[in-house]
């Protein structure tokens, strides 16, 4: 792992996260032995929009029962779980932060998915499958920390087989730089790494993709992160929730995102390539 891989793992790793997630599910209420993909919402998904998201952009694609997915920087595997258990297909979660791999391989043992969706340590920028082994890519809310765009499009087109479909939910730069940081991809400038949409689109349509779906998703995204923090300030803490992943600096970092995405800092794009 080089030196930036070591930062990423660094932000996002707690290393007592498994034990922290399990407290906060019996402190709501739940059952850690019977779990329901659902429940762990509130923790795994981690992206703008939160599971509601995840189900609107495997509409998008078009995913159907049985289709092999690779969800690239898909951390605990919340939408992996989500796609296996509201659709029927098989999921390989590839992540480069070594603790999210091993919490989202217990937590999909706790919701019995098991066969379903798997886990694989490592990098986006060296996908370690074989050409054409997935019907659909999917990246949500994974790219920001990645600087080789060309790389991360140029592997997902090899992996997947001929007429599969590449589907990303991301963040994207906006018209005015630099963002304001904290925010949840990172703490500060040095991993991270956006691009336009612009840009994104170029580089994805150049590589041997053809668009089927682009949709600029920023407003809604300023919504839904103005709506959190007002049910966070009426509700109080909650035990489970996306401060477990990202530490005390929670609260700052949702509020960044409300000022980046009002000032167009940053953009939401989801869209549905196909390999030709």
């Amino acid at each position: 792992m080089n030196a930036h891989d070591k930062s990423v793992d660094t932000h996002y790793g707690r290393s007592d996260l498994g034990s922290k997630i399990i407290e906060a599910l019996r402190a709501s209420g739940k059952d850690a032995d019977a779990l329901a993909p659902q429940d762990l919402a509130p923790v795994d998904q981690f992206h703008t929009g939160g599971r509601d998201a995840t189900l609107a952009l495997a509409r998008l694609a078009g995913i159907s029962s049985g289709m092999k997915i690779l969800d690239v920087g898909g951390g605990l595997g919340g939408p992996a779980r989500t796609l296996a258990s509201e659709v029927g297909c098989e999921v390989t979660v590839l992540d480069i932060t070594e603790e999210f791999c091993r919490v989202g391989e217990m937590l999909t043992r706790l919701t019995g998915l098991s066969d379903r969706v798997s886990f694989r340590h490592g990098s986006a920028l060296d996908i370690p499958f074989p050409d054409a082994t997935f019907d659909l890519v999917w990246t949500q809310h994974s790219s920001m920390n990645i600087a080789d765009k060309d790389r991360l499009y140029l592997e997902s087109h090899r992996a997947l087989r001929p007429g599969g479909r590449l589907a990303l939910h991301e963040i994207m730069a906006g018209h005015v730089s630099p963002p304001h940081f904290p925010v949840p991809w990172a703490r500060d400038p040095s991993i991270s790494h956006l691009r336009t949409p612009a840009e994104i689109r170029a580089i994805i349509s150049g590589l041997g993709f053809s668009e089927i779906e682009w949709i600029d998703e920023t407003e809604t995204a300023l919504q839904w992160f103005r709506q959190r923090l007002a049910l966070a300030a009426s509700q109080g803490p909650q035990p489970l929730g996306l401060h477990l992943l990202m530490g005390e600096d929670f609260r700052r970092m949702f509020q960044n995102q409300v000022r980046n995405l009002d000032e167009h800092r940053i953009a939401v794009i989801q869209a549905v390539f196909e390999r030709t």
